[in-house]
This record gives structure tokens, sequence and C-alpha cells, in this order.
């Protein structure tokens, strides 16, 4: 069972719209890759939130582009946009993904989306 109480970021300084919690969760993102050739990436998550999630990626992304994520663990899909890129070791990149709206359950947490990202 996921301990999310241990998981919650809190920096005072980030005004955020929901909790952040850092876990880790297996992800395929799916994008129009180069040529307009469909592509997936299977990834993971660093931490996720009702609203998004940071990930990395193989594939370069740019602000605003849309991805579909699908969650293996239940199958829900979802439109996403890119809404932070980053470079975490130059191989990756780092991507900050927006639901656009809230989203809690398409987060397989145990506690559940109401308890882990409580109303603020």
């Amino acid at each position: 069972m996921l301990n999310t109480a241990a998981l919650t970021v809190t920096n005072p300084l980030e005004r955020r719209r929901s909790k952040r919690l850092l876990v880790v969760l297996p992800l395929v993102v799916r994008f129009q890759g180069a040529q307009s050739k469909a592509a997936l990436e299977h990834t993971s998550t660093v931490d996720v939130s009702a609203h998004g999630a940071l990930m990395h990626l193989a594939t370069k992304v740019v602000l605003g582009q849309t991805l579909t994520l699908m969650n293996p663990d239940n199958w829900d899909e979802r439109d996403v946009c890119v809404s932070r890129v980053g470079s975490s070791d130059g191989a990756m990149t780092q991507a900050g993904i927006d639901f656009g709206r809230p989203a809690p359950e398409f987060w397989p947490l145990a506690a559940g989306p109401q308890k882990a990202f409580p109303q603020s």
C-alpha cells in the first residue's frame, strides 16, 4: 500500500492547483512523431497530481504539444498538453503535462484519488 502522506511535495514558493506526489508510475505516451508517423514511448512519472504529471521522455516535445497518455494499470487514456519542457541529463527531456481539467482517477493510488489529492 502506498503511503501518500510521506510522498507529498510542498514548496511554499510554488503555487499549485493540486498537491504533487513523488511516485513512479508506468505510462505509455502516444504522439505524432517526425514525418507525421504516430509513435509510442514507454516511460514513468517522476511526480503526479490531479492536474498532471512530470515525466522523462526520450522523444523531444515542445510546449503546447498534445500527447495521449495511457495508464497501463487501468487502460485509461487521456489527451494532455505539454506545459513544461526541461532537460535532465541531455539524453532525456523532462516534460510536465497538464490534463486541462483535474483527473485524479487516472492515477491508480492505493489511498484513492480523494485522499491522495485533497481539495486545497
